[in-house]
């Protein structure tokens, strides 16, 4: 890739949606109350519902800095946990709560989730999962199409590095990430397709809402795509991470390795946009599995290797773009950071160790989730 195609991308304003679930503060058991919560914080684009009664959404407003990103998500994070201290709640930012039982909670009445759960029966019952979402500045249509491809086969290790759901109703799934699992029963979740323009993506958006499979565009849930509402490509393949520091990291390298992506669709370089879809998913899978804790596939070799080297394999692909945007120097130490403390279900197994107790690993989502750390 030439430093010319490098100079030609501008820099990319980022955004953030994080789900939470909500959690009863007495016995850690997943709660239908996020309802309450909502109401409490008002109106608006910065808090939504989501499609089950157990979990609400935040969005950030968009930024250009990490720095500015972190003082928008610590504020939203706390309003969440103020609220839902005083109705006797608490709000956990990971892909699953290990006290969970989804036959005591519904889904939140809306024609649109009416129609979801007559459609995906029981995939919509068992929907007891949240996510983090990046959101990366691209005006173009036709680029933001065109590196889904590229970036395909970059985005396991930051799955990886979110693995945040080891239980699942009240059971070790051995999985590190089995939100990933579970999100993947959708018909179009997973890797994105490779496509060459915007036509081609309306395209097939069209014939997935007439097959009935889909009922709109929005449920196109592949692991990056372009956001239907906003010039943006979401990254959204992340469990919602406990600690606000995680956070800003899957963040950045999202934007970074959107930025390298453009850069090498200017250049005509094609590396990257011929890795098979199946070996994609392979290393998807590898990356639920194992977390941080095991061997990931390498973006580019696809063997297996310590998460360690394929993490630091990422980061040596999008330097020059993390240097570009300034954030390299603090990328660097939230990867080391992450690297050194473990993934989150690395954390909630360590915890759950100590006495058996499942409601320990809820105490220590729930201190996670609401503690901003220091600032970096």
């Amino acid at each position: 890739m030439s430093a010319a195609a490098r100079a030609g991308v501008p820099r990319l304003r980022i955004g953030v949606e994080e789900e939470f679930h909500v959690v009863e503060a007495r016995s850690g058991e997943l709660a239908p109350s996020a309802g309450p919560i909502l109401e409490q914080l008002g109106d608006g684009p910065q808090y939504k519902a989501e499609l089950m009664s157990s979990a609400l959404e935040t969005n950030s407003a968009v930024h250009q800095t990490l720095e500015e990103m972190r003082r928008d998500l610590v504020a939203a994070r706390a309003a969440v946990a103020e609220v839902a201290a005083g109705g006797g709640w608490a709000a956990v930012a990971a892909g699953t709560v290990p006290l969970a039982d989804p036959s005591d909670v519904g889904v939140v009445a809306h024609p649109r989730n009416d129609r979801m759960r007559e459609d995906y029966k029981v995939l919509v019952d068992e929907q007891l999962i949240c996510g983090v979402q990046a959101q990366v500045d691209c005006a173009d249509r036709d680029a933001a199409v065109a590196v889904l491809g590229r970036l395909r086969p970059w985005l396991p290790p930051l799955l990886a590095l979110s693995a945040s759901s080891p239980y699942w109703c009240g059971r070790d799934t051995g999985y590190a990430s089995f939100r990933s699992q579970l999100w993947r029963r959708w018909p179009t979740a997973g890797p994105p397709p490779a496509l060459a323009s915007a036509a081609e993506y309306d395209a097939l958006v069209g014939a997935l809402v007439a097959s009935g499979t889909v009922s709109d565009q929005g449920m196109l849930y592949f692991d990056v795509r372009p956001q239907h509402h906003y010039p943006t490509l979401e990254v959204r393949l992340c469990d919602s991470a406990p600690l606000v520091d995680d956070v800003l990291l899957l963040t950045a390298l999202s934007r970074a390795l959107v930025r390298r992506g453009l850069a090498d669709l200017a250049a005509g370089d094609p590396a990257g946009a011929g890795t098979p879809r199946e070996v994609v998913d392979a290393a998807r899978w590898r990356a639920a599995r194992s977390g941080l804790e095991g061997d990931l596939l390498h973006p580019t070799a696809g063997d297996p290797r310590p998460a360690r080297v394929v993490l630091a394999a990422v980061l040596d692909h999008v330097r020059e773009e993390l240097e570009a945007e300034g954030d390299l120097a603090l990328v660097e130490h939230l990867l080391d950071a992450a690297l050194a403390r473990g993934s989150s279900a690395a954390r909630q197994r360590a915890a759950f160790a100590r006495r058996g107790s499942l409601r320990d690993v809820v105490d220590l989502l729930v201190e996670e989730t609401r503690d901003p750390g220091t600032p970096s």
